[in-house]
C-alpha cells in the first residue's frame, strides 16, 4: 500500500470490518476525515451506528444520508428486498449473488466525490478487497480505475487537482485486513458485518462466515459474538 496520502478524505463508512479498518489506517497517516454512511434501505442498517462510534473515536467529521426511497427500488437483493431470503453459506457459494445491491458502490461514492468536491477533499476511499471481487463487480480494479476518470471528467475544474479514488485493500485478503486492523489497534468488536442486522452476529450469513474466517486465517482473536458458529457452513 502507498504510505503517502492526501489531505483531506471523505470514507465510504459501512461501520463494517473493512471500512472501519480502512479509516484507522488513513487517520494512522494523517489525513482529516469525513466519514460518509448511507441508509439505502439495508436489513443490517445497524451498521450505520457503528459508524457512527468509528468517527467519534476518530474525531473525523460524520454525514448519514437516508437514500430509503432509492433502497425501494433496488428489489432482488437479500440485503433491500425482504421478499428475498438472506442465505447462509461461503462467500464462495453461487447463491451469494443473490447479495449484491445493484449499482451500490458507484451510487454511493457519487455522493461520496459530490461531498469531496463540496468540502474541499482530495480523495475519497472505500474499502473493497479481493474477496469481494468474484460477487461485486463494483469492487474489482477496473471500476475503480474507470469511476476515478469519471469522477475527475465531471468535476474538472471542481476538483482538488490531487483528487484520487483510493482502495488500498483492493489486493487484500480479509484476512490481511484483519491484521492490518490489529497492528493498528482497531477495536474490532465496534465493527458489524451480520447481513441479517439482529442483536448479534448470525454467524451463519456470507458475511459472518467470511469474518470468521479472516480472524482463523489472520491468528487474531476474534471478539465477535455469533448466534451459530457451524463449522460446515466455512469454506476453510
Amino acid at each position: 500500500m502507498d504510505e503517502t496520502c492526501p489531505g483531506h478524505i471523505v470514507v465510504v463508512a459501512s461501520g463494517g470490518l473493512d471500512s472501519t479498518t480502512l479509516a484507522h489506517l488513513l487517520h494512522r497517516r494523517g489525513s482529516p476525515l469525513t466519514l460518509l454512511a448511507v441508509d439505502y434501505g439495508q436489513r443490517h442498517r445497524v451498521e450505520l451506528d457503528f459508524a457512527k462510534r468509528t468517527a467519534d473515536r476518530l474525531n473525523a467529521g460524520f454525514e448519514r444520508v437516508d437514500l430509503l426511497g432509492l433502497g425501494r427500488l433496488l428489489t432482488g437483493s437479500a440485503l433491500t428486498d425482504r421478499a428475498v431470503d438472506v442465505p447462509d453459506g461461503h462467500y464462495t457459494d453461487e447463491r451469494m449473488a443473490s447479495t449484491v445491491v445493484p449499482n451500490r458502490n458507484a451510487l454511493i461514492l457519487d455522493m461520496a466525490v459530490g461531498l469531496a468536491v463540496s468540502r474541499g477533499a482530495s480523495a475519497v476511499a472505500f474499502g473493497a478487497h479481493t474477496g469481494d471481487h468474484p460477487i461485486y463487480s463494483d469492487c474489482r480494479p477496473e471500476f475503480v480505475e474507470s469511476f476515478t476518470c469519471t469522477s475527475r471528467i465531471a468535476n474538472e475544474g471542481s476538483l482538488d487537482s490531487r483528487f484520487q479514488v483510493l482502495a488500498p485493500f483492493l489486493a487484500m485478503t480479509k484476512a490481511q485486513i484483519v491484521s492490518v486492523g490489529a497492528e493498528l489497534g482497531v477495536p474490532f468488536e465496534e465493527t458489524w458485518s451480520c447481513y441479517r442486522g439482529q442483536v448479534v452476529h448470525c454467524g451463519r450469513c456470507g458475511t459472518c462466515v467470511e469474518r470468521r474466517e479472516a480472524f482463523s486465517l489472520a491468528g487474531v482473536q476474534d471478539p465477535t459474538a455469533y448466534a451459530s458458529t457451524d463449522d460446515s457452513l466455512s469454506g476453510w
